[in-house]
C-alpha cells in the first residue's frame, strides 16, 4: 500500500522542505519542473532498490526479571534487613527478627507446612533436602521426598550453624524458598520494626535484566515473541535484544497524561548493560512490515509540493527535474518511493551537507 502523507518515521515527525531551486506545479501528478538556471545542481544519492522494514521507537525501562513479594513468617522485631540492591543467594538471610535468620533456599513451592519427623512424603520435603545437599550437609542423606532421621540430622547441623534453635523441623519462621537468587528490590520492614508472620517484609526479583515496555495497544502488531529490538540504554550504549514475553491483557495506561490502554512486553538483552541502575529510562526501537525489493531514497531528498504531496529531484547531468511519488515503507534513514519513470541507479538531489 503506498500512501501521500505528512511522514513520520519512528513516531518523530519530519519536516520536508524544497532547500534547492523552485518547484513548479506537477503535471497529472506525474512530472516536470526545472529548476531555475541560476539554481545550482544539488548533491546527489542514488535511487537504490532493496528490503526495508518499518521501525518505530518507543520508551521503555531497564530493570530486572520477576518482582514478587515476600512475607515474613516469624513474629518479632526486625534486627536486620538485605540492603535495597543486595543480591541474596541460597543459604544466606533476606533479614533478621530477634537476631534470628530468615534464609533464602532454592525451590518453586512455597513452604506450605512445618517439615518434620512424621510428615508425608512430598516434593517440599525433596525441595529441602536437595538444598541440604547443596549447602553441604547430610552425608548420609538421600534426596527423595522422605524426611528421614537422615534429613533430622541434616537440618540440625544446619540449624546449629545458623544460630537457629536445633529443633530438626524447619518451618517459615527459618525457610523461604524462590526459584533461584534473587535481588532486593525494596525493604518493606526497617530495623526495629515489629513484623509478624503474613506481613510483607520485602519486594525482590530475579537477577536477570531485561526491558519493559508498556506498548500502546495501537501498536500491538510490533511486537512478536523471538522478533529483534535495538535498545538505548542510559549513556547512549546501544544492545541487541529480543522479545520474549507479549501480554495478553490490555491495561489501562499509568500514564495521567494517556487514557489508552497498553500491553506489557519484556525483552531480553543479548548482554548484559554497563549500567547498573534499575528502572533506568530506554529506547527500544521495535520493526513493523518488511517491504521487500522496493525503491528507496534518503528521506532528505523527498520535496514538499505545493500542490500537496511529496516529489524527488531527479537528476540527470546538469538538468533535473521533479517526479511526483507516493511514499511506503520508512526505514534507516530511507523512504520506500513509487513514481513515474524512477529506476533503481538514478540520481535524486538531497540537501548539500
Amino acid at each position: 500500500m503506498r500512501r501521500n502523507l505528512a511522514l513520520g518515521g519512528g513516531g518523530a515527525v519530519v519536516a520536508v522542505a524544497v532547500t534547492w531551486g523552485a518547484v513548479a506545479a506537477v503535471n497529472h501528478g506525474v512530472t516536470a519542473a526545472v529548476p531555475p538556471a541560476e539554481s545550482p545542481v544539488p548533491a546527489t544519492a542514488d535511487i537504490t532498490r532493496r528490503d526495508l522494514v518499518e521501525t518505530k521507537t518507543v520508551d521503555g525501562a531497564l530493570t530486572y526479571a520477576e518482582e514478587r513479594q515476600l512475607f515474613s513468617g516469624a513474629s518479632g522485631t526486625v534486627t536486620w534487613v538485605a540492603a535495597e540492591g543486595a543480591v541474596v543467594r541460597r543459604g544466606r538471610p533476606l533479614l533478621r527478627v530477634d537476631r534470628r535468620p530468615l534464609v533464602l533456599m532454592y525451590g518453586k513451592l512455597p513452604l506450605y507446612r512445618t517439615l518434620r519427623l512424621g510428615v508425608t512424603d512430598g516434593p517440599d520435603v525433596e525441595q529441602l533436602e536437595r538444598n541440604l545437599k547443596a549447602l553441604g550437609y547430610g552425608d548420609d542423606l538421600t534426596v527423595d521426598g522422605h524426611f528421614s532421621h537422615a534429613t533430622a540430622r541434616a537440618v540440625r547441623d544446619w540449624q546449629d550453624d545458623r544460630g537457629l534453635a536445633e529443633t530438626g523441623q524447619v518451618d517459615v519462621a527459618q525457610v523461604v524458598f524462590q526459584p533461584g537468587a534473587v535481588r532486593v528490590t525494596r525493604a518493606k520492614v526497617a530495623v526495629g520494626t515489629r513484623t509478624a508472620p503474613g506481613r510483607q517484609a520485602l519486594t525482590v526479583s530475579g537477577i536477570r535484566r531485561l526491558v519493559h515496555v508498556d506498548l500502546d495497544t495501537g501498536d500491538q502488531s510490533l511486537a512478536r515473541e523471538g522478533a529483534r529490538v535495538t535498545v538505548t540504554l542510559p549513556g547512549g550504549e546501544r544492545a541487541a535484544g529480543t522479545i520474549t514475553s507479549v501480554g495478553t491483557v490490555a491495561e489501562a495506561s499509568e500514564q495521567e497524561q494517556d487514557s489508552g490502554t497498553t500491553i506489557d512486553v519484556d525483552i531480553t538483552l543479548a548482554k548484559p548493560p554497563r549500567t547498573k541502575l534499575d528502572q533506568a529510562p530506554v529506547e527500544v526501537e521495535m520493526q513493523s512490515e518488511r517491504h521487500e525489493n522496493v525503491l528507496a531514497v534518503p528521506v532528505e531528498a523527498l520535496l514538499a509540493l505545493r500542490e500537496g504531496g511529496f516529489g524527488v529531484e531527479v537528476v540527470e547531468g546538469p538538468a533535473s527535474r521533479i517526479v511526483a511519488v507516493e511514499t511506503g515503507a520508512f526505514g534507516g534513514g530511507l523512504v520506500e518511493v513509487e513514481g513515474a519513470g524512477l529506476a533503481e541507479g538514478m540520481k535524486v538531489g538531497v540537501p548539500a551537507r
